[in-house]
């Protein structure tokens, strides 16, 4: 049983009723397909910037951007260097380097060591992006075969941030959300139908996005 389980049905309302700046989301094994239901229920109009981390082959092209354009209303970018983050946007992090949120609101490359062997890793992003956003910030980790995400999951909810993870039962590869759920990083477990559903409904944030800060 895990040591801080999932939250309680009040609290999970809690969480349906907040508004988020950023989604981060992570997946690997498995992940490719979730996330093809989930951007295809993001409306026009949808408020937070999205970034996302799928565990790749080091070497380009990776054809994500085209993959997810296809189901996405909402623009899907690979973001070069110092790329300004604009709210309903989805950024794909690009083969072979880390994405990170940096405090002015822009994304950093970097070819650093693998995290977990992975580069790019769900960890570095979710760590970086949960400093920049904190409360404001809902990290998502989806199916994948290894633990990366689970640390990134843990610093998102120590910032005051909302974390979503893949029921294990609905994963291709159920190691990575069933290693969020047993390490307490989960505040909710999901299927992708409801997390779909659950973020086309995300509330409009009325704080300031980076990007306008001063």
């Amino acid at each position: 049983m895990p040591a801080n389980p999932p939250s309680t049905e009040p609290e999970a309302a809690s969480t349906r009723s907040r508004a988020f700046d950023m989604v981060a989301i992570g997946g690997s094994a498995g992940g490719i397909d979730v996330l093809n239901i989930l951007l295809a229920a993001l409306p026009e109009g949808f408020n937070p910037a999205v970034t996302i981390v799928l565990h790749l082959p080091p070497a380009p092209p990776s054809y994500l951007v085209q993959t997810f354009g296809y189901r996405s209303v909402l623009p899907v970018v690979e973001p070069d260097a110092g790329e300004r983050i604009l709210a309903g946007r989805v950024y794909v992090a690009p083969p072979g380097y880390h994405m990170l949120i940096e405090d002015d609101g822009t994304i950093a490359l970097s070819t650093e060591a693998a995290v977990r062997f992975s580069r790019p890793s769900i960890d570095v992003l979710m760590e970086s992006a949960a400093w920049v956003y904190r409360e404001r910030l809902l990290g998502i980790l989806l199916s994948g075969a290894n633990e990366d995400g689970v640390r990134g999951l843990e610093t998102v909810r120590a910032m005051g941030g909302a974390t979503w993870v893949q029921a294990p039962g609905s994963a291709a590869s159920p190691e990575m959300p069933r290693a969020a759920i047993e390490r307490g990083a989960a505040d909710e477990v999901l299927i992708p139908t409801t997390m779909a559903r659950r973020l086309a409904r995300l509330p409009a944030s009325t704080t300031t996005h980076p990007e306008s800060m001063p």
